[in-house]
C-alpha cells in the first residue's frame, strides 16, 4: 500500500514538473513574438499614402510570419492624442512603433524619451533619440521624372500642383517636379495651391478644380488621396499620381504616371535588426539603390521617345552620375541659390524653404 502511494506521488511530481516546463515553453514562445505598432495618418483604404505604408506592413508581416504581431492604429491626428495612442501600444506590449506622418515626430520623441527600452521609427521627419530613428526616401528623384512627363504632355505649359503643407518634404518635391518640367519645356510653369491637410478628399478635389479653372492641363499632387487625379481626368485633362498606381485605381490612361514607395524595403531590415538585437538609431534616406522608390508603369499615351528619356535619366540617378539638385539653380524671384558646378547637400535639401524658378506660388 505504501509502495503504491509512493509511486503515485512520483507520477504526480513528474506530471507537475512536465506541466510547469510546458507552461514555460509556451510563455517563452509568446515572449518570442515581436509586437509591432503602426500608426497611420489616414485609413489604409484611402488608396494613397497610408495604403502604401500598409502594403509595406503587409510585406513585413508576410516576411516574418508568426515571429511578429502587428497592431495597427489608423486615422490618428497629428497632435497630443497621438502620444496616448503610442502609450497604449506600449501597454499592449509593442517593442517597436512606426508612425507614418511628418507632424507625429515631436510627440514620438516625447514618448521615446519616456520609454528608453522601446524602439521608435518616424517617417519623413528629422528628430531622433537614442531609441528613435527617422526614415524617408529620395522621392524627389521620381518627382523630377514625373515632371518631365507632365511637361511633354501639357499643351498649354501650365501645370498645377496640389500641395498639403509647406514642409521641406513637400517643397522639395514641388521643386524637383518643376526642374523636371523645365528640363523639357523651359517656359512651362507649375502653379501651387495649398490645402493645409494631408488627408481631406474634399479639399484636395477643390484644390485641383481651382487649378483646372486657371487653365492647368496637368495636375500633380502631394496629397494622400486620388481626388486631385480624379478631378483632372473628369475634366479630360492629365494627372500625375502619388504613392500608389493611380492609373489602376482611377482607371484612366490620362493618369500619366505615379511616383511610388516601397516601404517594406525599410521595414523588413528594421524589424530584423530588432530581432537580432542590432537595432541602432539612424537618419535614413534611401533611394533607387535601395529600391525605396519607383515609378508606376507609364501611360501608353506618353510618346515612346519620352519614356526612353525618362528611363535614361533614371539610370543616371541610379548610377550616381547625376542628380536633381546639381548645377545652377535659381529661385522663383530669379536669384541664384546654387552656382553652376555645385551640388546641393542633403542638409540643404532636408531644410529647403524656397521655390525654384518656374513655380507660381509662395512657400509662406
Amino acid at each position: 500500500m505504501k509502495r503504491g502511494i509512493v509511486l503515485l506521488l512520483i507520477v504526480l511530481l513528474v506530471s507537475m514538473v512536465a506541466f510547469g516546463q510546458g507552461s514555460k515553453d509556451k510563455a517563452s514562445a509568446a515572449d518570442a513574438v515581436l509586437k509591432v505598432g503602426v500608426i497611420y495618418i489616414s485609413p489604409p483604404g484611402d488608396m494613397g499614402y497610408s495604403y502604401m505604408h500598409d502594403q509595406g506592413t503587409i510585406a513585413m508581416e508576410q516576411h516574418f510570419g508568426d515571429k511578429v504581431e502587428v497592431i495597427r492604429m489608423e486615422d490618428i491626428p497629428e497632435n497630443e492624442s497621438s502620444e496616448r495612442v503610442m502609450e497604449n501600444l506600449i501597454d499592449a506590449g509593442c517593442k517597436i512603433i512606426f508612425a507614418n506622418s511628418y507632424n507625429y515626430q515631436q510627440y514620438m520623441q516625447n514618448v521615446a524619451k519616456r520609454h528608453p527600452n522601446v524602439y521608435f521609427e518616424h517617417c519623413s521627419g528629422y528628430l531622433d533619440n537614442p531609441n528613435m530613428s527617422n526614415y524617408f526616401g529620395r522621392m524627389y528623384q521620381m518627382r523630377y521624372l514625373s515632371g518631365m512627363i507632365a511637361a511633354r504632355m501639357s499643351a498649354s505649359g501650365k501645370i498645377g500642383y496640389v500641395g498639403a503643407y509647406n514642409t521641406p518634404e513637400v517643397v522639395r518635391g514641388i521643386n524637383a517636379f518643376t526642374l523636371g518640367v523645365r528640363a523639357i519645356n523651359p517656359k512651362a510653369t507649375v502653379t501651387v495651391v495649398w490645402t493645409n491637410t494631408w488627408f481631406d478628399p474634399s479639399l484636395e478635389r477643390q484644390g485641383a478644380i481651382a487649378l483646372l479653372d486657371q487653365g492647368c492641363d496637368v495636375i500633380a499632387q502631394h496629397q494622400d488621396t486620388t481626388e486631385p487625379a480624379k478631378a483632372a481626368v473628369e475634366r479630360g485633362k492629365y494627372a500625375i499620381g502619388y504613392n500608389a498606381d493611380f492609373g489602376k485605381i482611377v482607371g484612366d490612361e490620362r493618369v500619366l504616371v505615379s511616383p511610388m514607395w516601397n516601404w517594406g524595403n525599410y521595414m523588413i531590415p528594421t524589424i530584423q535588426s530588432v530581432l537580432d538585437g542590432t537595432w541602432k538609431s539612424q537618419s535614413y534616406w534611401g533611394g533607387l539603390e535601395d529600391e525605396m522608390i519607383h515609378l508606376s508603369p507609364i501611360s501608353p499615351l506618353v510618346p515612346a521617345d519620352m519614356v526612353k528619356a525618362v528611363e535614361a535619366k533614371q539610370q543616371e540617378m541610379h548610377d550616381k552620375k547625376w542628380d536633381v539638385f546639381w548645377g545652377e539653380i535659381r529661385d522663383n524671384t530669379g536669384a541664384v541659390r546654387q552656382k553652376s558646378g555645385e551640388k546641393m547637400s542633403d542638409e540643404a535639401m532636408l531644410t529647403i524653404d524656397w521655390f525654384v524658378e518656374g513655380v507660381i506660388g509662395s512657400v509662406y
